[in-house]
């Protein structure tokens, strides 16, 4: 039987830790419950037609900025199994709710590569095709080979494939077309067995140069980044956060030579035709970086992470991002889009 709660707080299920209620908070922990949820008395209109529908797995991308009056569906949906594998490549199937780094461990652990550089990344499997989640130099879409997912109003089961994804920079179709539609319950990650290091992006290098590995193993990178990850990214437990609050602008090529024109000093990741800027250097630039008011602030680390004192509540959370957006735009330009979903 589904779990189900009412009137219910989520603190304990936000990393922002931001408490404020839900109406209706229902636990799903496998696929053969999601008739009983569709059928729960009243839940068309518990959930307004599905528009006040949230699916969360470890509400680790979220700011609420008030009570949730709608349903919330915490996704549990466990489990790690292989489902296809050849001499080069092994697919890994795994539940939506299963903690993102232990899906991380599991493959490392077996010298299986393709998300290694995705550690200790937080949330769950089920956010990773939604985000497109990613970090030093990959993302998710590099390896996912299909989603399962459940349509909650024709419902009907969905697969699909990398393509129909429509995978973009921390996008996808379940963040646009499929927004409150489907609830997703598995992802299969075409991984290799063969090494393909991607030691590009700053600090990787340098910490397997510090811990003397020159011929690194998908083990040894995910090591590396996790630790360079503590180094500058504050604990959940110990201070709120939902990572990165925003994301970072891609420009086209014209914009890239106005901004370096200007700031000499602005550095670019280069990808085909565009350029992506780090918005935690322009939040820096802007004066942003460590600064507090009242009980948030920008880590004093890495100024794209808003972090939570204490007892900040999510409105405060948010209209301090805007203050940061509103200054970013002023100076260079540029409007700033969340990474984090506000609620």
């Amino acid at each position: 039987m589904i779990r189900y709660f009412q009137n219910i707080s989520l603190l304990p299920y936000n990393t922002f830790g931001v408490d404020v209620r839900a109406s209706h908070l229902f636990h799903l922990e496998s696929p053969g419950q999601l008739p009983e949820l569709l059928d729960f008395p009243g839940f068309t209109e518990m959930t307004g037609d599905m528009s006040k529908l949230l699916v969360m797995g470890q509400g680790s991308n979220i700011l609420f900025t008030g009570e949730f009056t709608g349903v919330v569906v915490r996704n549990e949906i466990t489990g790690i199994r292989v489902i296809d594998e050849d001499e080069s490549s092994v697919v890994v199937e795994a539940g939506s709710g299963v903690t993102w780094n232990d899906l991380v461990d599991y493959a490392v652990d077996k010298g299986w590569w393709g998300i290694e550089n995705l550690a200790l990344i937080p949330g769950t499997v089920g956010a990773a095709p939604v985000q497109n989640i990613g970090a030093y130099g990959a993302e998710a879409a590099d390896v996912i080979e299909r989603v399962n997912a459940f349509h909650m109003n024709s419902r009907e089961w969905l697969v699909l494939g990398n393509k129909e994804c429509g995978f973009g920079y921390r996008d996808s179709i379940f963040k646009r077309e499929l927004r409150n539609k489907t609830i997703i319950c598995s992802v299969a990650f075409r991984l290799s067995k063969k090494a393909r290091p991607v030691l590009d992006y700053s600090g990787i290098r340098e910490e397997l140069d510090r811990m003397n590995i020159s011929e690194p193993s998908a083990r040894d990178i995910s090591s590396a980044v996790a630790s360079v990850r503590r180094s500058k990214l504050p604990d959940p437990e110990v201070l709120g956060n939902a990572g990165s609050f925003f994301k970072n602008p891609v420009v086209g090529e014209a914009e890239y030579r106005r901004l370096v024109a200007a700031f000499p000093g602005l550095k670019a990741h280069r990808q085909g035709d565009k350029y992506k800027i780090p918005a935690a250097w322009l939040i820096e630039q802007a004066g942003w970086k460590g600064y507090r008011e009242g009980n948030t602030g920008s880590f004093e680390k890495q100024p794209l992470i808003l972090v939570n004192y204490g007892s900040a509540s999510g409105k405060e959370i948010f209209e301090f991002s805007e203050k940061i957006r509103e200054s970013v735009n002023s100076r260079f330009g540029i409007s700033l889009e969340l990474e984090v979903n506000v609620m």
